[in-house]
């Protein structure tokens, strides 16, 4: 049901992405293997059982359940957002809500004016793109844009006149302010808890940069992180003073979210301020340049990491050097963000993310191309629901050509074993309309419970689901609904995978000259910082965080040209070296953080 986080068959950036190395990097048991579940698992998966419920058992009681299909798409929003503060979050899931009611009014509106089958495939096709794009450019996270266009696709082809859209809009409209308040719920009783988590996994992760540094404890030098491509190589060997650079990249994109969770979690409280000086002490440990620092001791980083997950108080760090200045960078950089200037700037940075040089664009034309070609050619073959190969083919569409390939097979897996779970659990359903809900509730958990440890797992779980909502109209013949899911996911993964190699992404190395470059700057301005005496302690926070956010961003962008294909050569050396220099920028900073740098830290640091 939906996009996990868990990034399968992630490709090393050591290796040229020319054709033949990005064929042996497609491998199906790198894709297949099962990764730890998230710690979070269990959060969207209450959440949708909660929030379909409530309608379900509503609709139920009044004999509509054929309305259910309306109710679900605003229930399924409450699979969002999880990861953010509940400052944030509210206005997340309030505009996951208005974009589900958008899309759902397209397609409803559509299907009441044409029955042309070619007409709403091509609807279905370009809604798929859209919403593939709108979803990466807000990174509006798991599951993505699959719950859009599941829900989209299959209004289009269901019976509609234009009376009844003003009270099918307005259930789904009502379900959806329901799982507004399901995912804000949480806040009443811990209202620090996406925060606690953040900075959680930046302690964890600082924590395995040291142990890597620290020869007296090997122990979690090369562990298994959490919903991490099991696949990805990686550097195997580091020296004592050296945590390599997957343990920095690591250390560096969990200390960067933890900020933007803390800068986004709305006005400072005691438990804030305590994760803000949590999170200064990960970053002395990620940047610290060699062993014996005692802010990067692995033990005291993974105590204060579970303590910071726990329900107890949050742990108060003695003072590290430059604590203050940091902090008060923090307050100064939160204001700007919430001016009038600093939201115009994120408007704008979301704007260049959706212009005509945005990367996003071969992405979006993989969908509408692949998405069409599976629709008609399902239409073609008589397949009575081709909504179900538009879905199938816009799931497969990640990042790059390696991810859409290990998507591919993770979805085709998951839908061939779903299809025998539907068959087995079918005279279940049929016992009573409760049994019905019962089980569309229980495979709605199920798929998020499932879907963290790999796709294809909760897509077991996922494909039953979606086959029992069809009967809540009325039953439908076993056989027939299996053939034609099977089919459907047969065709909609060739078709789909076949765009995705067809159209070629040949802006994946642009994007990555344009973050070495960004980089670049970024480095420049923080070396100043630290060059000149005279320099604010605000300012040098700032364009150490800003390095930091760069280098995350030149990671992402390498990974993502690594799994492409048919295009220019990865810059590969001025990669790694641009990585190196930033790095060595940020250990740099970490000695000349301000006056307090000087001064003898408290708590034998």
């Amino acid at each position: 049901m939906s996009d996990t986080p868990v990034r399968p068959g992630r490709p090393s950036v050591r290796k040229l992405p020319q054709l033949p190395s990005a064929v042996r990097g497609l491998a199906p048991a790198s894709a297949l293997r099962l990764s730890r579940p998230s710690d979070t698992w269990f959060k969207p998966a209450l959440s949708v059982v909660v929030a379909s419920a409530v309608p379900h058992l509503t609709l139920l009681a009044v004999g509509r359940l054929d309305l259910i299909v309306y109710t679900m798409a605003g229930s399924l929003c409450a699979l969002y957002g999880h990861g953010l503060p509940y400052a944030r979050r509210a206005r997340a899931v309030a505009g996951v809500v208005l974009g589900m009611a958008a899309g759902l009014a397209v397609s409803l509106v559509t299907a009441s004016l044409t029955g042309s089958t070619a007409v709403l495939i091509a609807v279905g096709a370009l809604l798929a793109a859209v919403q593939k794009v709108l979803c990466d450019a807000t990174r509006i996270g798991p599951p993505g844009h699959v719950i859009f266009t599941f829900v989209s696709s299959a209004a289009l082809f269901a019976p509609q006149r234009l009376g009844q859209i003003p009270g099918h809009l307005a259930l789904t409209l009502g379900a959806g302010a329901f799982a507004w308040l399901v995912a804000l719920a949480p806040a009443l009783v811990r209202r620090e808890g996406p925060e606690r988590r953040a900075v959680a996994r930046a302690l964890e992760a600082a924590a395995v940069c040291a142990a890597a540094r620290d020869p007296r404890d090997r122990s979690a030098a090369n562990p298994g992180p959490r919903n991490r491509d099991a696949a990805d190589p990686g550097p195997r060997h580091h020296n004592a003073a050296d945590p390599g650079p997957r343990h920095r990249n690591a250390a560096a994109a969990a200390v960067h979210a933890a900020w933007q969770c803390l800068l986004a979690s709305g006005r400072p409280t005691p438990v804030r301020r305590s994760l803000e000086r949590l999170v200064v002490h990960a970053e002395a440990a990620f940047v610290a340049p060699g062993p014996g620092t005692g802010a990067a001791d692995p033990e005291r980083l993974r105590a204060w990491a579970a303590r910071t997950r726990g329900r107890g108080p949050a742990p108060t760090p003695p003072p590290a050097p430059g604590t203050a200045d940091e902090l008060y960078g923090i307050d100064a950089e939160r204001a700007v963000l919430r001016a009038r200037e600093g939201r115009r700037a994120a408007r704008r940075a979301l704007l260049r993310r959706l212009g005509p040089g945005s990367p996003l664009l071969p992405v979006a034309v993989r969908t509408l191309i692949g998405c069409a070609l599976a629709g008609y050619l399902c239409a073609a073959l008589g397949v009575g629901r081709p909504y179900w190969a538009i879905v199938t083919a816009a799931s497969l569409y990640q990042a790059n050509i390696t991810l859409s390939w290990n998507r591919t097979l993770q979805r085709t897996l998951g839908n061939l074993l779903g299809v025998l779970v539907f068959a087995a659990v079918l005279p279940v359903s049929r016992i009573s309309p409760l049994a019905l809900v019962c089980c569309c509730l229980f495979f709605g958990f199920a798929a998020e419970a499932l879907i963290t440890r790999n796709y294809w797992l909760g897509s077991v779980a996922v494909t039953p689901m979606a086959l029992l909502v069809l009967e809540f109209g009325g039953a439908h013949p076993a056989g027939e609904l299996i053939g034609d899911r099977v089919l459907d996911t047969v065709l909609g993964a060739a078709t789909g995978f076949l765009a995705a190699a067809l159209v070629t992404n040949r802006r994946a190395t642009g994007r990555v000259e344009q973050a070495l470059d960004a980089t670049d700057r970024a480095r420049a301005a923080a070396e100043r910082t630290v060059d000149d005496p005279a320099a604010a302690p605000t300012e040098r926070d700032r364009t150490r965080r800003a390095l930091t956010a760069s280098l995350v961003e030149l990671r992402e962008a390498g990974d993502t040209a690594a799994g492409e294909w048919w295009q220019r050569a990865l810059p590969e050396q001025r990669l790694l070296a641009a990585e190196r220099a930033g790095h060595r920028t940020l250990a740099a900073t970490a000695p000349r953080r301000g006056p307090a740098a000087h001064a003898p830290s408290i708590g034998a640091e």
